[in-house]
């Protein structure tokens, strides 16, 4: 069963804000080596943790928007 056009925007929009948090880990994870580089060893530690928790954020926001593909979650219509 094709998505609904709400459906289809609300699996897009979850893509794609897994694919923004990758890529701001991915950012993040340059300036911790940075930092580590420059003798920051704390502070590289600290972003690195954050940058640990954005991916399992990426990997729960990807994995709702596989549900909403296969139908398990929808969108309801607005009254």
């Amino acid at each position: 069963m094709p998505l609904t056009k709400p459906n289809q925007e609300l699996r897009r929009d979850l893509h794609g804000l897994a694919s923004d948090l990758k890529w701001s880990a991915i950012e993040l994870m340059r300036i911790a080596a940075r930092l580590s580089q420059a003798g920051s060893e704390a502070d590289a530690q600290a972003v690195i943790r954050i940058c640990q928790v954005m991916q399992a954020g990426e990997d729960r926001l990807a994995g709702y928007g596989d549900e909403v593909g296969s139908g398990s979650i929808m969108r309801k219509p607005l009254p």
